[in-house]
């Protein structure tokens, strides 16, 4: 028998904000990469489902919602740009330059990845956009004929992979700019990266917050074209 609670959003909602909040308590106690916060919510929410039994269609109910405030939290990405324009103006040729690089980068390296593993062209298409902001990527990678579930799981352990390893591979290759630090996260790691820059500064944070929507808007500019022309050439 359904049990009233699992049938209102809220309960997907709730399980959701403290599973994150958890996330959040573990990180500080611990100030280890690898505990994430949003990784920490994923596993512990599919372990109280797994525990439980409660179906996935249930607590989705409240995820959704959750799901859907992603789209106005994408357009909040303008702010950051105006509240930073003079840096980003200041800087716009190398930003473009390398933001256009870290989206190049990215596509060609899931490319390579199919090639190598032989993955066929569906996956491939689901994964290029990997790593741009979730709304942006689920939008492209449906237009480009991928599985969005595939899409996103991609974009997530994007995220969570690029706020692990960046503030390692920024001292082993001596990344001293804030501002080179902050494009970097925004443009590899999307939102899940922006949240390690804000904690890295406020420099980091806002150019970060910036490179989503910079590198979204690119990656939906190029990857439409350049995907079939990597696709037949490597």
């Amino acid at each position: 028998m359904m049990t009233p609670w699992l049938n209102n959003p809220a309960f997907g909602i709730a399980l959701s904000v403290a599973c994150y909040q958890f996330g959040v308590f573990l990180n500080k106690r611990t100030r280890l990469a690898f505990f994430n916060p949003l990784l920490i919510s994923v596993v512990l929410i599919i372990l109280f489902l797994l525990m439980t039994g409660i179906p996935y269609d249930d607590f989705s109910k409240g995820g959704n919602i959750i799901n859907f405030m992603l789209g106005p939290t994408t357009v909040a990405l303008a702010l950051p740009l105006y509240l930073h324009w003079k840096d980003i103006k200041r800087f716009i040729i190398p930003i473009l330059i390398g933001i256009i690089a870290g989206c190049l980068a990215s596509l060609t390296g899931v490319l390579l990845l199919g090639k190598v593993f032989g993955i066929n062209s569906l996956l491939i298409h689901s994964m290029a956009p990997k790593s741009i902001t979730t709304p942006i990527g689920v939008a492209l990678s449906q237009s480009l004929g991928g599985n969005p579930s595939i899409t996103v799981a991609a974009i997530i352990f994007t995220g969570i992979l690029g706020a692990i390893i960046a503030p390692s591979v920024m001292r082993i290759f001596r990344i001293k700019s804030n501002i080179a630090k902050g494009i970097a996260m925004g443009t590899a790691a999307h939102a899940v990266g922006t949240s390690k820059a804000i904690e890295m500064g406020k420099t980091e944070g806002a150019m970060s917050s910036a490179a989503i929507g910079l590198s979204g808007l690119i990656t939906v500019i190029i990857v439409p074209f350049l995907l079939p022309l990597f696709e037949r050439f490597l």
